[in-house]
């Protein structure tokens, strides 16, 4: 228990003692106190004093603010195993398939190479896919429906899961296209933003810029401490950037794009986030006005 909530407790007890106690000053004139009074009075001294001495605390926020503020990330290993195992699946996809599965290789080495198309294809919906369901934690996770089911830290790990596997399978995505013969990416040409000059070369640069702002955002979370909770807070409104990012890049160089559940898809996921955004503020302004100040009177009482 942090010190600041000890302190919380401490007065909250006494401030119940000394209202529970009976009243013990003296009157003139009335009989001397009877024993229980006597056994009372040392307790309702320790409970005075300790309001006394207790420091004075900070306005309360709300509950599921302060819980998520102090939920400690995914552990560092984990995110560096999750990012190590996308280089092996590169690795099993351009080296390993095709030596166990030598039915595979016409299809990845022949002349109208089509698996790693298919692979990076595939890949990238479920990246876009992840990403979306980290946008709706992130929004929900301070909401009642959150804290209801399945709970504010549960929320948050959700969030910051999706986020960190969604950042893995936008890497294969981009990675995987170096084995496309067809394509035929460079490594400078995946990694530099707007280098490839193939296919879409701005939707496609859009989606790499995309990766990088992920990239920061999620690593965000392991420097908290460090830039303060108003830098974190600033660099998570990228968020909505590259998930805008994103989507452009899916909707303009993306070759399911045409298809019309894909077309679904992606109106059902944007109109969601518009919609949690929106529901977000509205209920950010609505807790603000509900807000007790340091004087004890609500805002906008008159």
């Amino acid at each position: 228990m942090s010190d600041e909530k000890a302190a919380r407790l401490a007065a909250i007890r006494a401030a119940k003692a000394a209202e529970q106690a009976p009243d013990l000053a003296p009157v003139e004139g009335a009989a001397p106190a009877n024993n229980d009074e006597k056994s009372a009075r040392p307790a309702t001294v320790r409970a005075t004093k300790a309001a006394a001495q207790a420091p004075a605390l900070p306005p309360i926020r709300a509950v599921a603010d302060y819980d998520l503020d102090s939920l400690p990330p995914m552990p560092l290993q984990t995110m560096l195993l999750t990012l190590m195992a996308v280089g092996v699946g590169v690795f099993a996809a351009v080296v390993a398939l095709p030596t166990w599965l030598p039915g595979l290789s016409a299809s990845l080495l022949g002349s109208e190479p089509k698996a790693y198309w298919y692979l990076s294809r595939s890949s990238a919906m479920v990246s876009y896919a992840l990403l979306w369901l980290s946008m709706v934690f992130g929004l929900l996770m301070t909401s009642r429906v959150a804290r209801a089911w399945p709970g504010g830290p549960v929320t948050f790990d959700l969030h910051q899961h999706a986020s960190l596997l969604g950042l893995a399978f936008a890497l294969f995505h981009a990675l995987i296209l170096m084995g496309d013969g067809y394509v035929q990416s460079t490594l400078q040409q995946v990694l530099v933003p707007f280098a490839y000059k193939g296919y879409n070369p701005t939707w496609v640069g859009l989606g790499q810029v995309g990766i990088y702002v992920m990239t920061i955002i999620s690593l965000s979370f392991y420097v908290k401490g460090q830039i303060g909770r108003t830098a974190w807070k600033l660099i998570h409104i990228l968020s909505f950037a590259m998930f805008a990012l994103a989507l452009v890049h899916g909707v303009w160089s993306g070759t399911d794009s045409g298809l019309s559940w894909i077309k679904g898809f992606y109106w059902f996921t944007g109109g969601s986030v518009i919609f949690l955004t929106v529901f977000r503020i509205l209920m950010s302004f609505a807790h603000r006005k509900r807000q007790v100040p340091a004087n004890g009177q609500l805002q906008g009482a008159k």
